[in-house]
């Protein structure tokens, strides 16, 4: 047996959370949220001192309040410079295999603090919905429960789907709790990954954005610790990357207005990238180990996918060069991407120049080079043996030079000097290189060795950016029992609960009812029971002698009413005020809403939606958030009356959320 809290913990678990666990990622972890709640403390220091220097006329306390903020901002400057090490501490993150592999890059999850959404949605029940909150109090723990537990994901598929899972519940706590012109009071705090910089907003699509931004850091993560020394974690590397990519990039289009600088379209640009550029890497290491013959073909194939390896490297790094981007990644990521960048380009030409010693056709070398070798042409060259060598030395040439240069800016960073397996890496295709110039060179070379050209690069297998498929984890909305969401929502306003007491007739109870959950009253028959004891068209039906049944069949609704007793019935209606065009709008917001998640399993885009509001009477524009959204769809058509269970696509976000 278990205590609560044993369950409880035990519970979080079993849901892909591992707050306990003392791994040195989760060391690292925590070293990162402590450092995190620092740098605010520091943050919130600064922001009175600086408040207190504008507002002083006192000469002294200036002199004093100036003292204190360069105590302050020195502070800021080491906590930054700590954390900047804790997040270019890749090595912690890499696989424990023993093969010698380039190290990947990974990304820290993003630390957020608690929320309570206690008080805030039990005002909204008791405001909106007009019922008792004390009746939600297990859903509200359920649902705090859900995002603590996410906080601490397991470096797993099961930390995974806990965020995904949370991703999907956030669909359902948006048209439960949000209307689109009021806050439910609740702020979200979130730290940025690489600097620690705290933001705080009271949208949920700040919430949103940062949950995503976890799940494609996640994947680094998990990408970064495979085995890929073997084809089989090569595999896994290079879907991990691919779904990070996906994730950043989707976060990129359908985000806006980021307060943080990590989830800004600079900085998702550079991610998505980084991903793609270490997929190629994966690509490259695949091809290498499924390479074992030393046929000159198989070089040329090495020496094209490592060319591509090191372009999509040498772009990253344009990309990490530019003026936002400069001050904000990490040495040690530029460092390592400018090495990588080198090394591959080094491997290129050393591959190259084993394929010439090995030459036995023309054919292959066609489309080999960018440009056409100065001096003779190329058939001539591969016909000749002599010169045929001195073009693989020029290429040798070109890769020790590379090497070095790899070499020395890894030399110039002190976290990567610390990564042994970088370094032995490096080491081992220099001296490789160094042998086979000494075997090529002859002493009674004088002529000055020619300039190699550049290799054309080009790759059997383009990364793909996979987007997020939220459909893997279905989820059901905690507050279910509020309602079906057609009705029950933020949106939608309706009249107070009224109890119609019905007494049966000699023509029956003298109303039509149409629809499943909840059952709508579709007509009223003039001076009938149901018209006299105040029925209205347009009522739903939400309980029938105090049972519940907003989510009643329309067949179950029909027969209460027919089981009812001399003495009647009561029904508890409610009537949506449809004149509102607010109303009619959120439903069919949501009815359409619902079509586009179900429809879109197969899309990768959140503009599988229209914008609905766009063109709503009275709709400030300034309200609706800025989508990037390439295409439309047509609103139009019939929908089914949903359930409260389903496949969440990954286009489940509102059209009007807004990130200020």
């Amino acid at each position: 047996t278990y205590s609560p809290s044993e369950e409880r913990d035990l519970l979080l678990l079993h849901r892909g959370c591992d707050p306990f666990a003392q791994t040195q990622r989760s060391k690292l972890q925590h070293r990162r949220a402590r450092i995190n709640q620092q740098i605010n403390k520091e943050m919130r220091m600064r922001a009175g001192a600086e408040n207190l220097f504008r507002a002083t006329s006192n000469n002294k306390v200036k002199e004093t309040v100036a003292l204190e903020l360069s105590f302050v901002n020195s502070n800021l400057q080491l906590l930054k410079e700590e954390l900047e090490e804790l997040n270019s501490n890749m090595e912690v993150y890499q696989t424990d295999s023993e093969a010698v592999n380039v190290p990947m890059i990974p990304l820290g999850l993003k630390e957020t603090k608690e929320v309570d959404f206690t008080v805030s949605i039990q005002d909204f029940i008791c405001e909106h919905y007009g019922e008792d909150s004390s009746l939600y109090d297990k859903e509200i723990k359920e649902l705090m429960e859900l995002r603590q537990a996410m906080r601490t994901p397991s470096r797993n598929q099961a930390g995974l789907e806990l965020l995904m899972e949370y991703y999907n519940q956030m669909y359902y706590l948006d048209q439960r709790f949000f209307p689109l012109h009021r806050n439910l009071g609740v702020h979200f705090h979130w730290y940025d990954s690489l600097t620690g910089v705290p933001s705080c907003q009271r949208t949920l699509a700040f919430e949103k954005g940062s949950v995503l931004f976890n799940i494609g850091a996640l994947y680094t993560q998990i990408g970064a610790r495979q085995d890929r020394s073997a084809t089989a974690g090569i595999d896994k590397a290079i879907d991990a990357f691919q779904r990070a990519a996906g994730a950043f990039n989707y976060l990129k289009e359908n985000f806006s207005n980021a307060p943080s600088l990590d989830m800004s379209n600079p900085s998702l640009c550079m991610l998505v990238r980084l991903m793609v550029a270490q997929v190629q890497e994966c690509v490259f290491e695949r091809v290498t180990l499924t390479t074992q013959d030393t046929h000159f073909t198989s070089q040329l194939r090495l020496a094209q996918e490592a060319a591509r390896v090191s372009d999509v490297y040498l772009l990253v790094q344009q990309t990490m060069t530019q003026p936002l981007m400069k001050d904000y990644v990490p040495f040690s990521w530029a460092s390592m991407v400018q090495v990588k960048s080198e090394h591959f380009r080094a491997l290129s030409h050393y591959y190259a120049a084993v394929a010439l010693c090995d030459h036995t056709s023309e054919k292959a070398f066609l489309q080999f080079y960018i440009n056409v070798p100065a001096g003779p042409p190329l058939s001539q060259i591969l016909r000749d043996p002599e010169k045929r060598r001195k073009l693989g030395k020029a290429h040798l040439r070109r890769a020790v030079i590379r090497h070095e240069e790899a070499m020395r800016v890894h030399s110039l960073c002190k976290i990567l000097r610390k990564m042994d397996i970088l370094q032995d890496v490096l080491s081992l295709t220099h001296k490789r290189s160094l042998d086979k110039y000494s075997e090529l060179d002859r002493e009674d070379d004088f002529d000055e060795t020619a300039e190699a050209p550049e290799i054309q690069s080009q790759t059997h297998q383009k990364p793909d950016i996979t987007p997020p498929n939220f459909s893997t984890v279905q989820v059901t909305d905690i507050f279910q029992r509020l309602g079906p969401l057609s009705v029950f929502c933020a949106r939608a306003r309706w009249g107070p609960i009224r109890v119609i007491c019905l007494q049966r007739g000699e023509g029956g109870l003298g109303l039509t009812l149409r629809g499943d959950s909840p059952v709508l009253v579709a007509g009223v028959v003039p001076g009938g029971c149901a018209a006299e004891a105040g029925l209205r068209e347009g009522d739903y039906i939400v309980a029938v002698d105090g049972q519940d049944c907003k989510w009643a069949k329309h067949g179950e609704v029909v027969h209460m009413l027919k089981s009812c007793s001399d003495r009647g019935v009561e029904l508890s209606v409610v009537t949506l005020h449809s004149h509102d065009i607010q109303v009619r709008k959120s439903v069919y917001v949501y009815q359409v809403e619902r079509r586009a998640i179900m429809l879109s399993h197969s899309s990768d885009k959140e503009n599988t939606r229209q914008r609905l509001l766009s063109g709503a009477k009275g709709q400030s524009s300034a309200s609706l958030l800025n989508w990037n959204r390439k295409k439309k769809r047509d609103g139009s058509g019939v929908t089914k009356r949903l359930g409260s269970t389903f496949s969440l696509s990954f286009g489940s976000i509102r059209d009007n959320e807004a990130m200020y």
